[in-house]
């Protein structure tokens, strides 16, 4: 069995969430994307909507999709969210082959991880990367352990964040090509990233 990990706030999760996951199945050939919401993010700092809320959006995000997967663990233990810890129990639970999913921006700050050195011995780093990023920056940027643990995942450009949807969700700007119709919707009925 072949999982990949996507771990992040997803608050709220939108399109290039959904694309980067599929970029992960299809280059590595993985059966399952687990859609792994954070409970708390100890490096990002602000308010986020309650992991409750999250979930659902999330949920309804990934329903007709039968290759994404929505797992609790983090939000049910409470506290920061740490991938090794996650990993140590999925590892635990299921014996897999893993790879945890993640853009080139987090693997700049993957030093300041909790233990990723053993985070690497039980789990590959799938990376995406956007068109046009110098690769050689971007692994002279991290210790020198973690450049034989990543696959390059390629990424289409799509310059959105889930901060920039929040913005603009506020300024009450379109949002329909970035965001499932049902998460829209759950969106505006809870009356969430109003400003």
């Amino acid at each position: 069995m072949k999982i990949g990990i996507l771990g992040g706030t997803f608050d709220p999760p939108h399109a290039g969430h959904i694309a980067l996951a599929h970029s992960a199945i299809e280059t590595l050939e993985l059966d399952e994307v687990m859609m792994l919401p954070a409970h708390r993010n100890p490096l990002k700092k602000g308010h986020t909507t309650p992991a409750k809320q999250r979930m659902e959006m999330l949920q309804l995000a990934i329903q007709d999709d039968p290759k994404l997967s929505l797992s609790d663990i983090e939000v049910s233990r409470g506290g920061p969210s740490y991938a090794v810890d996650t990993l140590s129990e999925l590892t635990y639970i299921q014996q897999a082959e893993y790879w945890f999913i993640l853009g080139s921006d987090p693997l700049k700050e993957i030093d300041k991880w909790k233990q990723p050195q053993r985070l690497l011995k039980m789990c590959r780093l799938a990376v995406a990367v956007r068109e046009g990023q110098n690769m050689d920056q971007l692994l002279m940027s991290v210790p020198a352990y973690v450049p034989e643990a990543i696959d390059w995942l390629p990424m289409p450009p799509m310059e959105i964040s889930s901060s920039e949807i929040r913005r603009r969700l506020g300024d009450r700007k379109p949002m329909g090509q970035w965001l499932n119709p049902d998460v829209l919707k759950y969106i505006e009925a809870n009356k969430l990233y109003r400003t």
